[in-house]
């Protein structure tokens, strides 16, 4: 680094600057520049010692006042300053003020605070050294400081790094309490609550930053007196602490009163922020301490507190006693002696004194009139007042003819009475709390009634059946949306098999409600067509699309939907989706995958198919179908969660060493529901399905195939016969050989060949027919003329229920027989 060249300089010193010496070390730690500060300083020229290392100036602490020569003397190491000057070359220590004992040219050892100041580029260091004491320069800083101390208009004072006085004007002074020691203005309580002041003086001193116009009080204990501290930090010439200096300004009660309440507006709005009608009494009561008094209360009828509408009329008509819900007091506990939270509020008597309250204005009352109010009572006296009240102000939480509550508060250290601005703010406040809880009614009215009408559109949480048992779990949505369109439905289907459904209704509320109770039912019906997966997605398509039509916003209409059927005989499940997620499979031995199903686009949108896939379940295999609303918003780290929530909750069942039960469905479903990330409060309805499949026993099926040939009627019925023998339920041959016998006569008739015929023992008895005909039958009354017709009508009659589906080639029609707890089917009437 080369030094600077040595420029003629002025010798007055700059104010602030003066006695502040400087020399430019190298990588090397030689001084490659000397000021001219100091050679005044050390006695050095700076000849004598550009080109010497730095660390040869510091003196010995045992060094002699002789010694004097040149600055190619031998090096001598001084204390921990002298190191890191003799460091500084190298790694200056930034910032950091240390004093050092220096050698002078006449030998004699100079004290100087050294600062080693880093080069923004390339190596070396700056070393700025000052004469510790008076007189060696101040900063600008120090000049504030000495101005401010000169006046006597704004009081202030200097105090060091003890926090002991250094130096007051008489301002500062003539606030001293009458017989206050010199630490009074450092034992200060904040009337923040914040500590005292001398600690917060301390900071200043450390850290460096301002304390504005923080208030302290002064006087007795309680007295709204107080003092608006500001603190700044004092710094010598090379940045180093010096103490602190201090202004002060005198607050008096009626501006901190000011004060508070334009805090207490302020704090006003954050109301309304929740819709329980408890919270909001709270939030109520915060701002209400210590902005108007030490203590405040709010009580609600129990009307509120079940969630009714309160009844039309003033205060004094309340259909129902009132009880406290909230309570604040400034400092420490609530009394005890007054009436707790959680208690009933005791019962005023009317009095003309308080007929004000009545209509819903504010009454202010000192200690008689409240005594009077109460008249006289010294049991109510006690457990309504608090001991010491110097002025209390009470207001009606009422709105649109309805009385919802009433506020009171209480001075009891504040001598000074309520003012006409402090009741007209809290009847302002009481207004709004008033308009908040109906607001609060309004959406706990819309609420009830759409969860009732969405729970109610529900289905039993549980259900058993041959092909499964489900179990179901329904959070619905938590903050301004509430309810939701999702559902969740199982319900069976011809044959044994089981149908499940799960889906979501685009938005929330009533509307969202609406559709999925036009949905739900859409699908049942559809379902009891017989139709396949897709083909019922294609028809609830078409209906979703009508309801847009119908709708005045169409883009709040739409829906996802998942679409499943699980037959027990094949143990095969086929499904199909209509942008809904896929489920999850919980396989016997523990393992969770998701069927690679392919989703076709959201009900609604139209001119697109739907696609089924197929999966073989073993018995005992979970199927879990849910709404993303389990997922969160994440749908893959949502996917990801759910399988590893499912590994934890479904064991395995089966393999080596595994005895343990299942687990039942309704705990893991709400298990599921609650590892939601957010269950308190979720964004979107959380709905989830579970089924456990079962599998009907190989040898409670039994099939057979014919040709079209009017022979085998008969060997149909004897088939038929023989198998309900093996069975046992000999009672039941003759009904079933019937339905057997026509059947089969109009699949050969009508249909041609082959024709299947399978039974199916179970909780009932299960006949079908198959045939490779599209044609649908259809029941009609035949007159007494017609040699035929009469066939599924006597089937209608004999079978307890009965129907037809259509597959891949051809239809099946099929009746069930109810089988009674002895085996014996239903007596043909």
């Amino acid at each position: 680094m080369e030094p600077p060249a040595q420029q003629p300089l002025d010798d007055s010193p700059a104010p602030g600057f003066d006695g502040v010496a400087a020399a430019l070390l190298d990588g090397e730690g030689r001084i490659r520049w000397w000021s001219r500060a100091a050679g005044r300083l050390l006695g050095w020229s700076a000849d004598e010692v550009v080109g010497t290392l730095g660390r040869e100036l510091v003196a010995r602490e045992d060094a002699a006042a002789g010694g004097a020569g040149t600055a190619g003397a031998a090096t001598v190491r001084g204390p921990a300053a002298g190191a890191d000057l003799e460091r500084g070359a190298v790694e200056p220590v930034a910032g950091r003020v240390r004093r050092v004992r220096l050698r002078h040219r006449d030998g004699h050892a100079v004290t100087a605070d050294v600062r080693l100041l880093a080069a923004d580029e390339g190596p070396g260091t700056l070393v700025v050294a000052v004469a510790p004491g008076p007189g060696t320069g101040r900063g600008p800083d120090q000049s504030l400081a000495r101005e401010l101390l000169a006046q006597d208009r704004i009081p202030a004072v200097q105090l060091d790094m003890e926090m002991r006085t250094v130096r007051a004007n008489p301002a500062f002074e003539a606030l001293r309490p009458e017989g206050a020691g010199d630490d009074w203005l450092t034992s200060l309580p904040s009337m923040e609550g914040e500590g005292l002041s001398g600690d917060a003086f301390r900071r200043v001193a450390e850290e460096g930053t301002a304390l504005v116009a923080a208030e302290y009080g002064v006087g007795t204990p309680g007295s709204e007196t107080g003092l608006a501290l500001t603190c700044l930090r004092m710094e010598g010439p090379l940045g180093e602490p010096r103490g602190v200096v201090v202004t002060a300004r005198e607050i008096s009660q009626r501006q901190r009163a000011r004060r508070r309440l334009v805090q207490a507006y302020e704090r006003a709005f954050a109301l309304g922020s929740s819709l329980d009608v408890v919270r909001t009494a709270r939030d109520l009561a915060e701002v209400l301490v210590p902005a108007l008094g030490e203590l405040a209360s709010v009580d609600f009828p129990d009307d509120v507190l079940q969630g009714r509408d309160p009844p039309l009329g003033y205060p004094g008509h309340a259909a129902s006693a009132p009880r406290r819900v909230a309570a604040k007091a400034a400092e420490g506990e609530w009394p005890t002696h007054l009436v707790q939270v959680g208690e009933p509020v005791p019962v005023v008597p009317e009095r003309p004194e308080n007929a004000v309250t009545q209509v819903g204005e504010v009454l202010s009352a000192g200690p008689e009139r409240a005594r009077r109010v109460l008249g006289h009572d010294p049991a109510l006296i006690a457990r309504m007042l608090p001991e010491g009240m110097r002025d209390s102000l009470g207001c009606p939480l009422y709105h649109g003819g309805r009385f919802f509550g009433y506020v009171q508060v209480f001075r009891v250290r504040n001598p000074a009475p309520f003012e006409d601005a402090d009741a007209a703010f809290l009847q302002e406040l009481c207004q709004r709390t008033a308009e908040i809880l109906d607001n609060a009614f309004r959406y706990t009215r819309e609420h009830r009634t759409a969860l009732v009408l969405q729970r109610s559109l529900l289905p039993p949480a549980a259900t058993e059946s041959s092909a499964a048992e489900t179990a179901g779990s329904y959070l619905p949505a938590g903050g301004s949306a509430s309810v939701g369109g999702d559902w969740f439905d199982a319900f069976p289907l011809s044959s044994l098999r089981l149908a499940l459904v799960v889906g979501d209704v685009v938005g929330h509320g009533l509307r969202a409600t609406a559709t999925m109770a036009r949905a739900r039912t859409a699908v049942q019906t559809l379902a009891d067509l017989d139709l396949p997966p897709e083909e019922l997605l294609t028809c609830l398509d078409d209906l979703m699309q009508r309801m847009k039509e119908e709708a005045d916003q169409p883009d709040s209409v739409g829906a996802s939907c998942l679409f499943a059927v699980y037959d027990p005989v094949s143990r095969e499940c086929s499904m199909a989706s209509a942008g809904h997620p896929p489920p999850a499979v919980v396989l016997p031995d523990g393992s969770v995958s998701y069927p690679e199903l392919v989703p076709g686009p959201v009900l609604g949108v139209g001119d697109n198919p739907f696609e089924v896939t197929t999966v073989r379940l073993p018995p005992g295999s979970v199927l879990a179908l849910y709404t993303d609303g389990l997922l969160g918003h994440d749908r893959e780290a949502g996917m990801e969660r759910l399988r590893d929530d499912l590994g934890r909750l479904c064991p395995p069942t089966t393999g080596p060493g595994t005895a343990m039960p299942p687990r039942p469905l309704d705990r893991i479903s709400a298990d599921l529901v609650r590892r939601h990330p957010d269950t308190d409060h979720p964004d979107d309805d959380v709905t989830v399905l579970l089924a456990r499949t079962r599998a009907v026993p190989e040898s409670d099926i039994a099939s057979w195939e014919y040709p079209a040939d009017p022979a085998a009627v008969q060997a149909a019925r004897e088939d038929a016969g023989a198998q309900l023998s093996a069975w046992g339920l000999v009672e039941e041959s003759f009904t079933t050989e019937l339905i057997v016998s026509e059947l089969v006569t109009n699949a050969i008739r009508y249909a041609g060949g082959p024709v299947g015929l399978r039974l199916i023992r179970d909780h009932v008895l299960v006949c079908e027919v198959s045939d490779p005909s599209n044609t649908q039958p259809r029941l009609r009354r035949a007159r007494s003329t017609d040699e035929g017709g009469r066939g599924l009508f006597l089937v209608a009659q004999l079978a307890h229920r009965w129907g037809s589906r259509y597959g891949d080639r051809g239809k099946t029609i099929w009746t069930e027989q109810e089988l009674a707890p002895g085996g014996a089917a239903r007596a043909l009437s």
